[in-house]
């Protein structure tokens, strides 16, 4: 078990999210490309996955493309990047991809600024 286990316990592998999406896996590995949604390799056999929360019933959380590019282009990998989104914050308060879920960018946008730059 490795760290980003203990902070994300439920993963979904890319035909579970395009199922979730209702489109073609093909469009999903162009999401992870264009920086819409973060996957990392895991498992065995090891296979690529997102973390299930990135995902609403609506579809992708809002907000969460802005905040990846922020945080990529401030130096973060994907490992990095989702360790930040799914540790608590309790000056937000909770996980920053929390309040992502529910439309808060404002203070999560800050505060990936201030760490990426």
């Amino acid at each position: 078990m490795n760290a980003l286990d203990e902070l994300i316990p439920d993963w979904l592998a890319l035909p579970d999210v395009a199922l979730h999406l209702d489109v073609e896996v093909s469009r999903v590995r162009r999401l992870v490309d264009e920086g819409e949604l973060i996957a990392v390799r895991r498992g065995d056999p090891v296979v690529r996955m997102i973390p299930a929360a990135l995902l609403t019933e609506d579809g992708i959380a809002p907000h969460l493309r802005g905040t990846i590019t922020i945080l990529r282009d401030g130096g973060f990998d994907d490992v990095e990047l989702l360790t930040w989104l799914f540790t608590e914050d309790d000056s937000l308060p909770g996980r920053p991809i929390d309040q992502l879920r529910i439309g808060q960018r404002g203070e999560v946008r800050r505060r990936a600024q201030a760490l990426a730059f």
